[in-house]
């Protein structure tokens, strides 16, 4: 089995429903899960934001937030993230935002990808985010970031549901 379909196969299992908040993949995320038979139940919306006034406009990234840290950060993806949970009836939004060739807006290094997961369970969130940097040419920074979303879904889905097993505060 390819490191796809296992991905696509751990949204079914654990009733994972998928919307991805995507910027340098441009869809291809949600592109790779719908590759594969009988993922449709678990693939809820792709949105594709390149734009950074779409990332505001759209999933309600803060200007402030792209202000200060940067397109390609962190702190974009996780709001992108939250963005698309905000507008799918999803539990898990996976999006990632980034550089995939010399064409950035700032001194960003080519093949840099920032990425958010954030999983949704009764009314609560847990959000994680990491940075990787693919090398290659343009689409092959493509397709590599969006192996790498779904190939760590399974990692960030066990902290989740141990983060979800801890009583929330009150």
């Amino acid at each position: 089995m390819s490191p796809i379909e296992e991905a696509a196969r751990f949204l079914i299992r654990h009733d994972l429903r998928l919307a991805t908040a995507e910027s340098c993949t441009a869809g291809l995320i949600a592109s790779r899960v719908a590759e594969v038979p009988g993922c449709g139940a678990s693939l809820r919306c792709a949105i594709v934001a390149y734009a950074p006034d779409i990332k505001q406009s759209v999933l309600g990234v803060p200007a402030e937030t792209i202000r200060r840290f940067g397109l390609t950060s962190e702190e974009v993806s996780l709001a992108m993230a939250r963005g698309a949970l905000s507008v799918a009836a999803a539990n898990l939004a996976i999006a990632n935002t980034g550089v995939a060739d010399d064409g950035g807006d700032d001194d960003t290094p080519a093949g840099t990808q920032c990425f958010a997961w954030v999983f949704r369970n009764a009314g609560r969130t847990v959000e994680f985010s990491e940075t990787v940097r693919f090398g290659g040419g343009r689409n092959d920074v493509r397709e590599q970031a969006a192996l790498w979303a779904l190939s760590r879904v399974a990692h960030y889905h066990e902290l989740a549901q141990r983060s979800f097993s801890v009583p929330a505060a009150t």
